[in-house]
């Protein structure tokens, strides 16, 4: 099942695709006055429909010369591909990253996951929607599943919540129900990056057929690429063409 972007959920068809999305502009258009962007790192107003200041923006930690592959830290920016994807290459074709996974992003992600802080979903969606508008077009966005148990204890998938505005700015389908997470993997922090390979081995199930799709994975941090790679795994296994990957920050 594919939903469609878009900050409000009908529940059930009342108006027409073009009805939907005049009373979405309308609610965007109302929230925007109401509630005008407020920059969430130091509350002042925020740049455009941005909840981040320009100031705090340009002292965002931007990723340097990396891997094109897997985004891996490089010495120098020729293009290149870094050793261990020579040696294993992974299952996803490219990596598109927003930040290190420094102060103050890896605050962002963590008040999102533990304190369910969603405003910071918004807002990293809509840096990735911004970052991805120059990068290889795909044809629709899948979230890293949780284990339903996992997701239960915490309320809420935040890779999904990422992805949801994410697919509202680029007008792309999000795609949260063909793809399962199969058992509830051990917490991938404290493992190596040989055991984080085997603890999501198999760990994921693409349904349907996905012949010919252009897939980017979303998610909010990526360490070793061993997650992505399993779940891009699953994906070719249906048929996808390509996968990316597009996460909010580089460990």
């Amino acid at each position: 099942m594919i939903e469609g972007p878009g900050i409000i959920a009908f529940p059930t068809p009342i108006v027409n695709r073009q009805g939907r999305h005049m009373v979405n502009n309308w609610w965007n258009f109302i929230q925007f006055r109401l509630f005008p962007p407020t920059c969430i790192l130091c509350h002042r107003p925020g740049a455009g429909e941005l909840d981040l200041c320009a100031g705090c923006r340009a002292e965002l930690p931007r990723p340097g010369p990396a891997c094109r592959r897997c985004a891996e830290p490089l010495a120098s920016d020729a293009g290149w591909v870094c050793g261990r994807c020579q040696r294993r290459p992974p299952a996803f074709d490219r990596t598109l990253t927003l930040f290190r996974y420094a102060s103050p992003v890896d605050r962002l992600i963590l008040d999102l996951k533990h304190h369910r802080r969603l405003a910071n979903a918004r807002l990293l969606g809509q840096l990735l929607h911004l970052a991805a508008t120059d990068w290889p077009a795909c044809d629709l966005l899948v979230p890293v599943p949780l284990h339903p148990r996992r997701q239960w204890r915490r309320g809420f998938n935040q890779s999904l919540e990422i992805a949801r505005f994410a697919a509202h700015g680029l007008k792309l389908p999000l795609d949260s129900r063909r793809c399962r997470r199969l058992r509830c993997t051990d917490t991938q922090a404290e493992l190596s990056a040989r055991a984080r390979r085997a603890n999501v081995r198999g760990a994921f199930r693409a349904e349907g057929d996905w012949r010919g799709r252009r897939v980017a994975i979303i998610d909010d941090v990526m360490t070793t690429g061993a997650t992505a790679d399993a779940l891009a795994r699953a994906l070719k296994a249906r048929g996808a063409l390509e996968v990316q990957v597009w996460v909010c920050a580089r460990a």
